[in-house]
């Protein structure tokens, strides 16, 4: 498999302090470059950018990711939409222990997912501080990525 060109993904947060702080020390992405109402990070050589987005007062602000909709996936309520990152097995290995260290709730535990099937990896879910849910996954062999 030949290396893909780096992804880029925008997304609104209510606090871009707390995604500075969530992004750069909870996931460890370095900070690129920031305005005041923006912050780009390197997630694992993929550009994501946090965008501040003022809250509009409605009733949804009480809960501001309202709008997820769940997927049933291997028994688990897969929130959608959501973004991550493929990684190797001992970076997710590491991130998940990180996570877990920083008291970051999961939606869905570090676990593995379609064991035993084609496609077997090591998946979690968990949100940011702005409720945006996030997916990091592993296969022992990436190869089977695409496996059906």
């Amino acid at each position: 498999m030949t290396n893909p060109p780096p992804f880029h993904i925008a997304f609104p947060v209510d606090d871009l302090a707390a995604a500075r702080k969530f992004y750069g020390s909870v996931l460890g992405c370095a900070e690129g470059r920031s305005a005041e109402s923006w912050i780009d990070f390197n997630l694992y050589g993929h550009q994501i950018v946090a965008h501040y987005k003022a809250p509009s007062h409605s009733p949804s602000d009480l809960n501001p990711r309202s709008d997820l909709h769940r997927n049933r996936v291997d028994g688990h309520d897969v929130p959608v939409p959501h973004f991550g990152v493929v990684l190797d097995m001992d970076q997710w290995r590491a991130l998940a222990d990180r996570l877990t260290a920083a008291g970051v709730e999961f939606i869905i535990e570090p676990y593995l997912r379609f064991k035993g099937q084609p496609g077997e990896q090591a998946t979690m879910f968990f949100l940011d501080p702005a409720g945006n849910a996030l997916e990091f996954k592993a296969f022992a062999d990436r190869s089977l990525l695409f496996a059906k």
